[in-house]
């Protein structure tokens, strides 16, 4: 089995964000770069157990600049088999989709997995736009994922139940929290991904669909008020007239 895996960088949940050039950009100076949760945790994980059940190879893509390295080199080390560096600025979603979906129109995929959304956009929007653009079947948010042949079982979390579905492949899927368990790389496997291919390649002609205007941050957290738990009359009344709660 050949299964993609899609990479993107992003921010420590740590990290104090701001925005330069007047708002229109996220300011990277400083910022500690990680493996998207999304990706690392359930997409690339998934596909190594896939790859120990049935064999075959994990290859992982990311569409950035040469800083986007160190993270794929993670990827490597989590026991990924090779990485392709599309060597390009990622500059929206469409933009991301279209470039690895021209590396996936020039090479042989039977599964292509992504992370439901990355942490810092949470736009959920590359998986499906990859889907169209190759013309594969797609599902979304994936929360278990079982291959047989060539059909693979896809369930996901619904209101109130559980949705199954079943895809002929190749096809697309995002995955979300359950697809799998988190994996450290070891010793052994960060020294092997030293000598993992990396590849380079170059960026196609790719037209961006949309601009940021304006970035900004949630306002700051005003004062609290502290009730007296014997005083119930007041916290109702501060919920009803205030809060707007009840």
């Amino acid at each position: 089995m050949n299964i993609l895996v899609c990479i993107s960088k992003a921010p420590d949940t740590t990290s104090k964000i701001t925005f330069k050039d007047g708002d229109t950009k996220f300011n990277e100076d400083g910022v500690q770069f990680i493996v998207n949760p999304y990706d690392e945790w359930y997409a690339l994980v998934r596909a190594l157990e896939l790859k120990e059940a049935n064999g075959g190879k994990v290859t992982i893509i990311s569409v950035g600049t040469a800083d986007y390295e160190p993270i794929m080199r993670k990827a490597l080390a989590i026991g990924a088999d090779e990485a392709f560096r599309v060597d390009s600025e990622a500059s929206d979603a469409y933009q991301v989709a279209a470039e690895i979906a021209n590396y996936i129109s020039s090479n042989s995929f039977d599964l292509v997995l992504t992370g439901k959304e990355t942490i810092n956009y949470n736009g959920s929007q590359v998986g499906g736009m990859i889907a169209a653009i190759i013309d594969s079947p797609y599902a979304s948010h994936a929360t278990k994922l079982e291959v047989n042949g060539s059909t693979a079982m896809v369930e996901r979390d619904k209101q109130g139940g559980v949705e199954v579905l079943e895809l002929t492949l190749p096809a697309v899927i995002s995955a979300a929290k359950g697809m799998a368990e988190q994996r450290i790389p070891n010793m052994r496997g960060i020294m092997a991904a030293r000598s993992k291919p990396l590849t380079v390649v170059p960026a196609s002609v790719t037209e961006t669909l949309t601009e940021t205007i304006k970035f900004s941050l949630p306002p700051a957290k005003g004062d609290v008020k502290l009730v007296d738990p014997e005083n119930m009359t007041e916290l109702i009344n501060l919920l009803h007239n205030e809060a707007k709660a009840i």
